[in-house]
């Protein structure tokens, strides 16, 4: 494909993800992904011939720009609870989109858990990176537990999402923040 197919192929993914983000998976549909990037529905299947395939681009590249942020926590310090501090950061440095539209990947997981088991098993591949690579840092830290961190950490964050979203909530996010990051401290300094 060339750079204008290229080009048209990440359009097509960036407006589907925004929409899913916003409307749900199940609330988009081709046209409304074709009048978000005035691209002709009838050449979406030159670069998509369903929506799943259009949603499997989409999930791979929420997973690319996790990977992208959580290279970056690794980046910035040697340091594994360093490391949680700067992930557990996301909340408010994403808190007006976490305010409007709750956490992208877990409204698209839940909404797809109720659907076809295909793509729910697609949609929590984020999930699974973020636990693992959780789970990689209390790991790191020596803790037996780690899994178990990984999970109660990511439960505090998507709670936090759905209460923000529900209330439209700055403060809730800040002082939520801030308990988890207690948390983190409490678990790695012990």
């Amino acid at each position: 494909m060339g750079t204008k197919g290229d080009g048209n192929r990440q359009r097509i993914v960036d407006a589907a993800d925004k929409l899913f983000y916003r409307r749900g998976y199940n609330q988009t549909s081709f046209q409304d992904i074709s009048d978000a990037t005035g691209i002709p529905r009838g050449n979406f299947y030159y670069y998509f011939k369903t929506k799943d395939e259009i949603l499997n681009a989409v999930v791979n590249s929420r997973m690319d720009e996790l990977s992208e942020m959580l290279n970056h926590c690794e980046a910035e310090t040697d340091d594994a609870r360093g490391r949680l501090l700067l992930f557990s950061n996301m909340l408010e440095v994403n808190q007006d989109k976490v305010i409007e539209s709750g956490c992208p990947i877990g409204t698209l997981s839940s909404e797809l858990a109720k659907n076809d088991p295909t793509l729910h098993t697609k949609s929590k591949q984020t999930f699974v990176l973020l636990r693992n690579w959780v789970k990689q840092q209390f790991d790191t830290i020596g803790l037996s537990n780690a899994d178990e961190l990984a999970m109660d950490l990511l439960a505090k964050l998507q709670g936090v999402a759905v209460l923000a979203c529900a209330f439209k909530d700055v403060e809730y996010v800040k002082r939520s923040h801030q308990d988890i990051k207690n948390w983190i401290n409490d678990k790695t300094l012990n």
